[in-house]
């Protein structure tokens, strides 16, 4: 019985892997929303955000967990972005430092502006965990669309995330960290 289980458990990790390294979300549909969450840590992200407020997806994008020492000129002058751009429509969150707080930081800001809906972009291997940890700290009432940057990721990475995934869905289904 328990051998059986832990064969069933196995299979059920092997196929699950097995789809999250074959299906990694892609780009979302020109859909709009009230505003562009980026999360900062992987090559294409900030583009991806920049392009999407220029095409009028949103008007207001929070790039979240820049580092302390970064600033909006630094950033404006690196992306090519006008500075008044950055001043009228890109707040820099400060904060954050992992995927976790990344949601935090993020749900203080869609609520202080009143926000619906948010496209959250990020790595294509990393935008399930980051979507879920997004979700949860908004809550039902917002709406989180999510847009994956395509990535060239490591095995060893895929891995990782997927167990950091499974991890995270059963501990906020037990309340745990809730």
């Amino acid at each position: 019985m328990i051998r059986r289980l832990l064969a069933t458990l196995a299979l059920a990790w092997v196929l699950g892997f097995g789809w999250f390294m074959l299906a990694l979300p892609g780009p979302a549909a020109a859909t709009p929303t009230d505003a562009i969450v980026v999360l900062t840590g992987g090559a294409g992200r900030i583009d991806r955000g920049l392009a999407l407020l220029r095409a009028g997806a949103a008007r207001r994008m929070l790039v979240s967990g820049v580092d302390q020492g970064v600033g909006a000129g630094a950033l404006a002058r690196q992306y090519r972005v006008p500075r008044r751009i950055f001043a009228c429509c890109i707040d820099l969150g400060h904060e954050a430092v992992d995927t976790r707080s990344n949601a935090e930081e993020t749900r203080a800001w869609v609520r202080s502006h009143g926000y619906r809906s948010v496209r959250l972009v990020t790595s294509d291997w990393h935008l399930r965990r980051a979507r879920l940890e997004l979700g949860h700290a908004l809550g039902p009432d917002v709406v989180v669309i999510g847009d994956g940057v395509p990535g060239n990721p490591e095995p060893g990475l895929l891995l990782s995330e997927y167990n950091k995934l499974l991890v995270r869905h059963f501990a906020l289904a037990a309340g745990i960290g809730a």
